[in-house]
């Protein structure tokens, strides 16, 4: 049976199973308008997780025919996944910030061996060994990649902007970082027990309780644009410490108040991860070597060969921010770049 819970106000949420994940599910947040329920997120495209999504929407006094709307905080398949199956149930709307959308976009139209080819020169160019690349060099042509064809949305979502939901002051906060494209969303209206502070925020993946969310680099292979994604989330995180919420609904974990102090324990991570790259970095090392010698939830042996890839892109994420604070630079001609302290 679905998990379900009233938040007061007009808002629920449904905890949608993530297959095989140890996240375990995504909370999916119901929010009553006068046009129809509005969804914030909508989890995995999975047959257990569709049903589970529609048990808990008849549970909350609705169904999946009756949804007006889906606002996806990003574009990850735990989020999004079944945003295409609720708009063909219903005739929803979805929104996404521009950024997203694009990536999602990029996701469709690339080929499976095209996308092979770009991960391991990637990981290539990060430093990463042979046995770790020859998977990827192996798999090219072969077959379609799972979550390869997410919808597209169809209205985009603007940074500032307050959503059209009848009778509801929905207001999109865009906080890049984890994706380029992922956005808060603050409903600027009193708390419905009363508690202190401004509204309430649907944080997504960008404030979580106990989980230090993964900075990731998602570039257009045809931009040479060298991005600042930890810079990004580190200004995001801010700007949300500023509105201070009186409850926070993220999508994974558990409702939680105190954003500000949230916001500052995350700043203060990444502040210990840079100082302890910097040592690190008192030898040339490429972002491969770097992600092997911090320290993660399990040793490095032990991480799974996918979880290796979100950790390398970690660390390179880390490295950008120091050498644009002048930190670290590239040691000129080598190849896999290597970078060292300043």
């Amino acid at each position: 049976m679905a998990e379900t819970a009233d938040h007061g106000g007009g808002v629920r949420s449904i905890r949608v199973p993530i297959p095989d994940n140890p996240l375990g599910h995504t909370l999916v947040y119901v929010v009553d308008t006068d046009r129809g329920p509005v969804l914030v997120d909508t989890g995995w495209d999975d047959p257990d997780s569709w049903d589970t999504l529609a048990e808990g929407l008849t549970a909350c006094g609705t169904s999946a025919t009756e949804i007006h709307g889906v606002v996806v905080t990003h574009h990850h398949p735990d989020h999004h996944g079944l945003s295409g199956k609720v708009r063909e149930t219903s005739g929803a709307w979805v929104a996404m910030h521009a950024a997203d959308a694009a990536i999602v976009r990029r996701t469709r139209e690339t080929r499976p061996e095209q996308w092979f080819s770009y991960m391991a020169a990637k990981l290539a160019a990060a430093g990463a060994p042979e046995d770790h690349l020859a998977p990827l060099r192996a798999a090219r042509g072969r077959g379609r990649l799972p979550g390869f064809s997410p919808a597209l949305p169809d209205r985009e979502i603007a940074p500032g902007e307050l959503l059209d939901l009848a009778g509801r002051r929905l207001r999109a906060i865009w906080t890049p970082g984890h994706t380029p494209g992922h956005v808060c969303l603050h409903l600027e209206e009193e708390h419905p027990a009363g508690l202190p502070g401004h509204g309430r925020l649907f944080s997504g993946d960008h404030l979580l309780p106990e989980i230090t969310p993964h900075i990731g680099l998602y570039e257009d292979p045809d931009d040479t644009t060298v991005t600042d994604p930890l810079g990004d989330y580190l200004d995001s995180l801010e700007r949300v410490g500023r509105l201070g919420p009186a409850e926070v609904f993220p999508a994974h974990q558990h409702m939680f108040t105190d954003a500000s102090a949230r916001v500052g324990e995350l700043l203060a991570h990444h502040q210990d991860r840079l100082t302890g790259l910097l040592a690190l970095l008192g030898t040339a090392l490429t972002p491969w070597q770097l992600a092997e010698r911090m320290e993660w939830n399990r040793p490095w042996d032990e991480i799974p060969y996918g979880s290796r890839n979100i950790a390398v892109s970690e660390a390179e994420a880390h490295v950008r921010r120091l050498v644009k604070t002048g930190r670290a630079e590239a040691v000129p001609g080598t190849d896999p770049v290597t970078y060292v302290a300043v």
